[in-house]
């Protein structure tokens, strides 16, 4: 656990989310001063107050308010950006609420952190679909962009707003681009996106795991612990300034073998093969494996967790039906 966060006050924007939930925590645990924001405390509620109650700041603001995020963005050292509209397919069918959230309110809040809080540092967490299709072998973060879908189109442009205030207005920042994560605490209803999650909840019920294609495509699963693990050190390492770190597991897995994984550690759910829908065909993207040269060599950072091991990891908890408060002990 890296001690360079003690004392620091940090704001996790989206952190009672999936990801946010494991960062802030670790955070907590780190013993810095840590605020999250969140659009709506009724969705989280139970989360909310349980941080609380350990000495979490929890507040509601929207990232598309810009008072909010003036207030929210004040005094604080380091800022990790985890607000977002998720979903590829879901962004070909409400490319506008996509727009809004990923790109405009990145923007809302570059504007407040140039004009209340210049000196802190931003960590923007990007996804993997920015690339599009890779191509073969491991995609470094020297590959030039070519995004299918809506979603990867708005994070990219939504980088490329974080690195321009950079240039202009001198804000530290660094992105952080995750490959599919995984793990505990992704309510079962979020469908459109975190799919292992998704199939994970599908097999514990005894339900189907439907897997287009013949499902060789490769993917690269990351456990969601690991990359709460790589966004800490990317936040407090000045080295990162300016720069963009892939964060996966380095490791291509056939998405079959995930589905098969995950039915072995349940016992139960069963796969059924389907031809791809028309849209999910269109902006599929092919084999993805992340390069993790750049964040090996700038960081030391290694993803410690197999498939294998989160898939269990996470099944326990689940199983155990036990919150984010008490699964410190899974890790």
């Amino acid at each position: 656990m890296t001690s360079s966060y003690r004392g620091r006050r940090v704001l996790v924007i989206g952190g009672l989310g999936f990801i946010g939930i494991h960062l802030s925590e670790r955070l907590r645990e780190a013993g810095a001063r840590v605020t999250v924001a969140t659009r709506s405390l009724a969705d989280y509620q139970d989360r909310a107050v349980s941080l609380a109650a350990r000495g979490v700041v929890v507040t509601e603001a929207d990232l598309r308010d810009a008072g909010d995020m003036r207030e929210a963005v004040r005094r604080q050292d380091v800022i990790f950006h985890l607000a977002a509209r998720s979903g590829a397919a879901l962004s070909m069918e409400d490319p506008w609420t996509d727009l809004d959230v990923n790109c405009r309110g990145t923007l809302v809040l570059l504007e407040a952190l140039r004009s209340e809080n210049p000196g802190a540092k931003l960590v923007f967490v990007s996804s993997r679909l920015t690339y599009g299709q890779s191509g073969a072998g491991p995609a470094g973060e020297e590959l030039v962009p070519d995004p299918l879908c809506v979603h990867a189109v708005n994070k990219l442009a939504a980088e490329y707003y974080v690195r321009l205030y950079g240039r202009v207005y001198g804000l530290k920042s660094a992105i952080a681009r995750l490959t599919n994560p995984f793990g505990p605490f992704q309510p079962a209803g979020r469908t459109g996106y975190g799919i292992v999650n998704r199939m994970i909840h599908l097999a514990l019920a005894g339900d189907t795991l439907t897997v287009y294609g013949d499902g060789r495509q490769l993917r690269d699963y990351l456990y969601v612990d690991d990359a709460a693990e790589a966004l800490l050190r990317i936040g407090e390492n000045p080295l990162t300034d300016g720069r963009t770190y892939n964060v996966g597991s380095g490791v291509g897995t056939a998405f079959i073998d995930m589905a098969r994984a995950i039915i072995a550690i349940a016992g139960s759910g069963r796969i059924e093969l389907a031809p791809w829908p028309v849209l999910a065909g269109q902006i599929e993207t092919g084999d993805f494996v992340a390069s993790l040269a750049r964040i090996r060599s700038d960081l030391g950072w290694e993803p410690r967790t197999s498939l294998e091991e989160g898939l269990e990891r996470t099944i326990a908890i689940l199983k155990a039906d036990v919150g984010p408060a008490k699964a410190g002990h899974y890790r």
